[in-house]
């Protein structure tokens, strides 16, 4: 082995061994001084978008591969397009909102028709019915599109999770054939009684499930032969494959190719992160052995590409482990009772569905439970926080008639938080003639933005406004999401969160539902000195501690307290 490869395998064993572990999840960089504010996961706000529905920039593509707007409501191809999203980068959009993460859906090459069961005709375009793992869906871009959204990202500290998908191929249609049976199973459909019609079974049907349990070596499938072939490339990606399998010593099978070219969105491009999509239907061991081969591959990355990588953090994973909710903590019960432990098998976090339903609980006892739980049996992992998302029929303000609720609750509580796109303009989730899934789905809402349109009472930039300012403090301030929680008044309703790890301490103060008749003195219960200048990150005043407390001069319902430092990607 050369030596370079050698130094390579080193250095990603013992970022692996990190990022797995118990006690070094934390993932927050190098020891940092309390003027300095470190990145870290259990506080990251995560911006999730469906890029054909989020902007268009440039001619977009929505008809590659022959594809039409014949399909239901909401179930076409947009036009949005990865040059979009990075174009809202560089215009600030989403550092004006605090984001640390955007993830994306699947950019790979989709199936190419379309399908015509129960909801109507439907396409691609959400990212989940892959044709070919190792390409850029032409309707979203190219290659080089994806290389400048991951580098422009980068510049703005701005990390990028890409949404994998391990469990299953696209649907077959009159112009996307099935895979071979030594790849995928069409049958039987899963029924959830146990684990193996959990896991060993079909989603829905006319979804053919990869065989991610099968060691058994296999052929690539004819049709990918054929399309390389005629895109002149077969040669060169059976050269990669062979160099894959030969330093891993993997069998040829099915979850091992998917590995490959799953990691080489990492290798090529330096993303920084995986959601995994339906992970309980996938063996869990699977998982453990994706996060190596992507620490590896983001190892090699970061060393080819020490400008533009943002930290030297390890590879981090959080998966879509349907109905874990964050009481389950570390053990998750399987349908038919089996229990298992996703954060051991590669997760540092999962996707919280427990959220939507605890935010209907008062403040304090939604803020002090998540604390608890995530300062007890969850310490060193996360979970991420969501109001609605792409596929979550009961969301928990569906006819968005409380968002500035939404986003105090979301973007305050203990956890990591994820921002579905639109979130905090209060894009519609129920669109007239769209059935299903495809409501939540809808083109982003730029124009209600841009004209300060006001609907249910309130204004749509007023609303913007709300979440920018809630999503800058947590960014500011880590210990928002990753610090113990503390009650300090019970009216008005003051908490402080403060955090204390590895070095790093910070400390914040929070006051909610004050009366807007009149300025409020905030008592600051000693978590600010005597004489200290402290900000107001919700009026963007400043202020200096008087006899132990605080006047911003403000009428706001909320003031959202922290020392005024500097950021550190």
């Amino acid at each position: 082995m050369k030596p370079f490869a050698l130094l390579l395998l080193l250095l990603s064993s013992l970022h692996t061994h990190a990022a797995v572990s118990n006690t070094e999840s934390i993932h927050s960089e190098a020891q940092a001084s309390s003027s300095t504010r470190p990145f870290i996961w259990e506080n990251a706000t995560v911006y999730f978008l469906l890029t054909d529905r989020f902007h268009q920039a440039q001619p977009s593509n929505k008809h590659a591969y022959g594809r039409r707007s014949d399909a239901a409501p909401m179930r076409a191809y947009m036009g949005g397009n990865l040059a979009g999203v990075t174009e809202k980068i560089k215009q600030g959009y989403f550092t004006q909102l605090g984001v640390d993460a955007i993830w994306i859906t699947p950019p790979v090459e989709q199936i190419h028709g379309s399908t015509d069961e129960g909801s109507g005709r439907s396409y691609a375009f959400h990212g989940y019915w892959a044709r070919d793992w190792t390409n850029v869906d032409a309707s979203l871009g190219n290659a080089r599109d994806m290389q400048e959204l991951v580098d422009t990202a980068h510049a703005h500290g701005i990390r990028i999770l890409l949404d994998v998908v391990m469990n299953h191929t696209g649907p077959v249609t009159k112009i996307d054939p099935a895979w071979p049976a030594s790849w995928v199973r069409f049958g039987p459909d899963c029924t959830y009684q146990d684990l193996a019609s959990t896991v060993s079974c079909t989603l829905v049907h006319n979804l053919p499930d990869v065989r991610t349990d099968s060691n058994a070596n296999v052929d690539l499938p004819p049709e990918l032969v054929k399309k390389w072939k005629s895109e002149g490339r077969y040669a060169n990606e059976v050269a990669e494959l062979d160099a894959f399998f030969k330093r891993t010593g993997y069998p040829r099978a099915p979850r091992y190719y998917l590995m490959k070219w799953q990691t080489d969105w990492i290798r090529k491009y330096g993303i920084d992160g995986f959601r995994c999509d339906t992970a309980k239907h996938v063996e869990p061991l699977v998982w453990k052995e994706l996060h190596e081969q992507a620490e590896i591959a983001f190892t090699e990355w970061k060393l080819r590409n020490p400008a533009k990588k943002i930290g030297d953090q390890p590879f981090f994973m959080t998966g879509e482990v349907f109905n874990y909710g964050i009481y389950s903590g570390l053990d998750f019960v399987m349908d038919g009772g089996s229990h298992i432990n996703f954060y051991a098998n590669g997760f540092n976090s999962l996707i919280n569905f427990a959220f939507k339903s605890d935010a209907k609980q008062d403040y304090e006892k939604l803020f002090s439970q998540y604390s608890a739980q995530l300062n007890g049996v969850l310490q060193s992992y996360s979970v991420l926080n969501y109001v609605s998302s792409h596929d979550d029929l009961q969301p928990f303000d569906l006819v968005r008639q409380r968002p500035f609720e939404a986003g105090t609750k979301l973007l305050l509580s203990p956890g990591a938080a994820q921002i579905y796109y639109g979130d905090e303009i209060a894009r519609p989730l129920v669109i007239e003639g769209a059935t299903g899934d495809a409501n939540l789905r809808s083109p982003m809402n730029w124009d209600e933005l841009a004209q300060r349109s006001s609907r249910q009472g309130y204004n749509i930039a007023e609303v913007h406004q709300h979440w920018s300012k809630l999503g800058q403090f947590r960014h500011a301030h880590p210990a928002v999401g990753a610090g113990v929680h503390e009650q300090l008044s019970d009216k008005p309703y003051i908490f402080k969160r403060t955090l204390n790890k590895h070095g790093f301490t910070d400390q914040v103060l929070v006051a909610l539902d004050l009366p807007m008749s009149e300025s409020s003195s905030i008592p600051v219960y000693g978590v600010f000195a005597e004489g200290q200048i402290v900000k107001d990150y919700y009026s963007g005043a400043s202020a200096v501690v008087i006899d132990g407390k605080v006047n911003f001069n403000s009428r706001n319902s909320i003031v959202l307290i922290g020392q005024e430092a500097s950021t550190n990607k």
